[in-house]
């Protein structure tokens, strides 16, 4: 394979991984050290009613949980860790 044939291949497969995989969800560039505590942020977010089943860091700089909003709603929420708005949520 070329060099060229092998530029076309490799940008036909990021193009085709982006559509397959969607836009990331950014949430914020401030640096880490301008963000909330992981484990008080969650602590906080349980002290309100909602259940987590998972949390992590997205790679869009978000703090993301899986669980149970304080209505018992099955949840999906990305959260700007820098001042804890919700940027995305998703139900079911």
């Amino acid at each position: 394979m070329t060099t060229r044939n092998l530029l076309l291949a490799s940008a036909a497969t990021a193009v085709l991984a982006g559509c397959a995989g969607g836009e990331t969800t950014q949430c914020t560039t401030e640096p880490r050290s301008a963000w909330q505590d992981a484990e008080a942020f969650q602590q906080n977010l349980i002290d309100q009613g909602y259940k987590i089943n998972a949390f992590k860091v997205t790679e869009g700089n978000c703090y993301e949980i899986y669980g149970f909003d304080p209505q018992q709603t099955k949840v999906e929420i990305y959260f700007n860790p820098v001042d804890g708005s919700v940027v995305k949520r998703e139900e079911g």
